[in-house]
């Protein structure tokens, strides 16, 4: 009988090792890149779609760098699909710093007809909402997703109904 309580124990002292080891595993995760446009320029577009150059500020918030071989984008204004975007772009995001991310984005007629139709009940409009959301590449099976969110204001005097 004293070989079943020794059992027991050697059981217990296993998963409570097995815990142990991973609380520093927690630790590690790293912390979200925080994301905004630093820049918008205009590119050729085609036929009916309006193509844009969104340059992103990528800061890293922790220890290690991100090398990355990709990226995508999607802006939502109003809860719809506004402008997408893909990009083969590499580079690296040192650690505790930023770097300036490319990625060139399509807007088609149809989604502005689409956003301006949504905004046409006469309602003044002063604010806009909209959701940026994203990822970069960071290997083959690994990425490091983004998403941010806000409101941009329409200066008085400008058209405020649609």
């Amino acid at each position: 009988m004293p070989s079943r309580p020794l059992a027991f124990h050697a059981a217990a002292g296993a998963v409570i090792a097995s815990a142990l080891l991973t609380i520093p595993a927690c630790a590690t995760i790293p912390d979200p890149v925080d994301v905004t446009v630093a820049a918008i320029e205009p590119l050729e577009g085609e036929g009916m779609e309006m193509r844009m150059l969104v340059k992103l500020r990528v800061q890293n918030p922790n220890n290690g760098e991100i090398a990355y071989n990709g990226a995508s984008l999607k802006l939502e204004v109003m809860d719809k699909t506004f402008a997408t975007g893909v990009s083969d772009v590499a580079g690296t995001v040192p650690r505790f710093g930023e770097a300036v991310v490319d990625i060139p984005v399509t807007v088609s007629v149809f989604r502005i007809v689409r956003q301006v139709m949504g905004m046409a009940d006469g309602t003044p409009i002063d604010k806009v909402q909209y959701k940026m959301s994203g990822k970069l590449q960071t290997g083959a099976f690994s990425t490091v997703r983004f998403s941010t969110r806000g409101e941009l204001e329409i200066p008085k005097g400008a058209a405020t109904t649609p």
